[in-house]
């Protein structure tokens, strides 16, 4: 849960230029497994850890989505696509091993876990973004927050106009 203080206005994300969302997820299809599962589970905190602490990453913020207490998802914002397949290829990074490590378990694993992930490269002006009452969340946590433009404009306006 989050502890910034509640806006109290409507505001948008101030975010410009295409955006890049990220989500990955994990689903536990066997409870019993858990040498199959926990270390995929443990995995991405590390990885989201290791980005924060790295400003030149390209993650630009995360956050954690409820699916049900076998489903574990992350949405991410990052700031190029270039900058995600750079982090998921650095040969020194947290994700080559995790992954390396995942492939070789997933073999004995019997279906023990699932992993998925989605790329969404989102051109400018294809997105909008509202919060009103309650601290940034998702893009405008990512990017940061401004007053929405004009007193009474509809989301769906500023998306037909193309004035996201």
């Amino acid at each position: 849960m989050s502890t910034a203080p509640i806006s109290g206005r409507r505001v948008t994300a101030a975010a410009e230029g295409d955006v890049v969302v990220f989500l990955i997820g994990m689903r536990i299809n066997r409870w019993r497994a858990v040498r199959h599962w926990l270390p995929v589970l443990t995995a991405m905190p590390r990885m989201l850890k290791e980005l924060s602490r790295d400003r030149d990453s390209g993650l630009l913020g995360h956050r954690a989505l409820s699916g049900g207490p076998r489903v574990f998802t992350v949405a991410q914002y990052w700031e190029s696509r270039e900058k995600l397949l750079a982090y998921a290829s650095d040969q020194g990074g947290q994700h080559r091993p995790a992954w390396a490590a995942f492939n070789r378990r997933v073999r004995g694993s019997k279906g023990g876990v699932g992993i998925w992930h989605e790329t969404y490269i989102v051109p400018a002006g294809s997105y909008e973004s509202i919060y009103v009452d309650m601290p940034p969340a998702g893009l405008g946590a990512a990017w940061g927050v401004e007053p929405v433009g004009r007193r009474g404009e509809r989301a769906a306006q500023r998306l037909a106009s193309g004035a996201v």
